[in-house]
């Protein structure tokens, strides 16, 4: 159980931002300059504020590294310096005689901060790790009674995507164009997908660099993670159905993807880890790990169409991850592929047992067979323009709770 902390600061009850969580983002008050922001119940920590103070001076981190675009170079100053920056935080917000109780400076509200894309990222990789999705994937398009291809429980399946577009919570997404095939015709057309998708996922954030040639083994995995994200992994699957073969996704997810502002650290995260399902065959030497790798987070997917309220149609968690971050990481490296601090590793999209904990709208709806009723009546097999899809999670044990807030987009028409 952990330590029990309390705070000056008021935190509304059940907010995901805990003293106990007190994830890193960037944020912005009007025209001024982006900063490193750590999320505290409705407020931020102005880290760079807290800086000015003298209070890092120990860690001998320059103050400029608070007031950044982006959180890499931070990162990149390893985590022992990232963790302490963290644990000093916590000690000054929980202490009940701590110098920042008259420094109005250093809390920002959130309603008047605009929250940015965290890191730099360098490369972005989506993986396909929950055995559920996968098997339902492969009895709606393959084979009801072989759902799985022969290589999926040797090694974690993933592609290369695209990090350009990858955007932050908030920011609007257009409809995809792209070439289609239509039912019983040999000659696909292009047009607007009608098919969009989200995937529920999440993501996360490489911390350390390593060097070309080396492999990182799933014991030594976390030193390499700086925490974790939620992640939309929007997908137009009309387009994605008839480009996938000979290899695999390209224009049909790489449009966008979405992540959410605040990262929760995987150290916030320790008390929730548990024990992953049990992988028949056995596999390879590299892929083996020790201890409990998964971890216990709570998630759910809400549609808010646009004359309506939001209708909650997933809720699913993350410990039914087949293969875990320390595998997916150990077998990304395992040729000697490099990873650089601000890199993004995708879960792929996480599925429980039951319909109602499906992590895609075509497993909800299962291919447009059995579409979602809204409560405003309005029927949903794929997501409509001006559909808003909101992603949520977080981890609650022994009254902590630790949360990684939401990541929201709107889906706009289409452009000419």
């Amino acid at each position: 159980m952990a330590r029990k902390i309390t705070s000056w600061v008021d935190i509304p009850k059940d907010s995901d931002f805990s003293i106990y969580n007190l994830p890193f983002g960037i944020f912005s008050v009007g025209n001024g300059n982006k900063k490193i922001g750590i999320a505290i119940g409705d407020q931020i920590v102005d880290v760079s504020a807290i800086a000015e103070l003298g209070h890092f001076e120990d860690l001998k981190v320059d103050k400029k590294t608070f007031v950044t675009t982006y959180l890499n170079d931070f990162i990149n100053l390893g985590k022992p310096v990232n963790t302490a920056v963290r644990l000093k935080v916590q000690d000054l917000l929980s202490d009940k005689n701590s110098s920042l109780l008259d420094q109005t400076q250093v809390l920002v509200p959130q309603s008047e901060a605009h929250m940015h894309l965290p890191v730099r990222i360098g490369d972005y990789t989506d993986f396909y790790s929950s055995i559920e999705h996968a098997t339902n994937v492969g009895k709606m398009f393959r084979d009801p009674e072989n759902a799985l291809l022969p290589n999926w429980k040797h090694l974690p399946v993933g592609y290369h995507g695209r990090a350009s577009s990858i955007v932050v919570s908030g920011q609007n997404i257009y409809r995809p164009k792209g070439q289609v095939l239509l039912p019983d015709t040999k000659a696909p057309v292009f047009q607007a997908s009608s098919k969009v998708d989200f995937e529920l996922e999440m993501g996360f954030i490489i911390g350390k660099n390593s060097r070309m040639g080396e492999s990182i083994t799933t014991s030594d995995a976390e030193d390499y993670i700086f925490g974790k994200v939620l992640f939309n992994d929007w997908s137009a699957r009309d387009i994605q159905k008839w480009e996938y073969v000979p290899l695999g996704p390209f224009l049909g997810k790489n449009f966008a993807s979405s992540i959410s502002p605040w990262i929760v650290t995987l150290e916030a995260l320790e008390p929730f880890k548990v024990q992953g399902p049990e992988q028949e065959p056995e596999v390879l030497p590299y892929l083996t790990y020790s201890g409990q790798k998964n971890y216990d987070i709570h998630l759910e997917v809400g549609i808010k169409p646009k004359n309506g309220e939001e209708n909650i149609v997933s809720r699913s968690n993350f410990k039914y991850m087949y293969w875990n971050m320390a595998q997916q990481l150990a077998h990304h490296t395992c040729n000697g592929c490099n990873m650089k601090v601000g890199d993004v590793l995708a879960s792929g999209t996480i599925s429980g047992k039951e319909a109602n904990s499906y992590g895609s709208m075509l497993e909800l709806a299962w291919g447009g067979q059995k579409p979602i009723i809204l409560s405003n009546g309005e029927e949903r097999k794929f997501i409509e323009d001006f559909d808003t899809v909101i992603l949520r999670g977080y981890c609650k044990k022994d009254n902590i709770r630790v949360g990684f807030g939401e990541v929201r987009a709107q889906v706009l028409p289409a452009l000419n």
